[in-house]
């Protein structure tokens, strides 16, 4: 899948505005965390927890795209503002943190409430509100 058929930014668009990290019932999973538009919203086990990097680069890009914002991320109902945080990546981008880790959405969700990236190569997850990955 490549960008220009997802609902997601491609790395080259600015990005407008602040990132909203919101809360959401999806499938079976229950409660977890999702952006604006109700897009699941994942970490990926590869990255370190409080790094402030991300190790999405290259070729990871092509299906996992960085949650990023322009100002400060804004915490919804259910999502504890003291977890958000950012990271500032190679391109000089600011992506979204919760709870220290690096959030991301998969290309392969195409519609809100899809969370078709869980336990992909058993290193994608989505996120709990209390900032666990959900790895059920």
């Amino acid at each position: 899948m490549t960008w220009e058929s997802s609902p997601f930014e491609t790395a080259g668009v600015p990005v407008t505005g602040a990132a909203a990290v919101n809360v959401a019932e999806v499938g079976t999973f229950g409660q977890v965390l999702v952006d604006s538009a109700s897009y699941s919203l994942y970490v990926f086990a590869n990255d370190a927890q409080n790094s402030g990097t991300s190790s999405c680069t290259g070729d990871c890009l092509a299906e996992w795209q960085p949650l990023l914002s322009d100002g400060e991320p804004v915490a919804g109902e259910g999502v504890d503002a003291a977890m958000i945080g950012t990271i500032t990546r190679d391109n000089g981008t600011t992506q979204v943190t919760y709870n220290g880790w690096p959030l991301y959405h998969y290309a392969g969700d195409m519609t809100p409430g899809d969370a078709n990236g869980q336990g992909m190569g058993g290193v994608w997850f989505l996120v709990s509100p209390t900032g666990e990955a959900i790895q059920q």
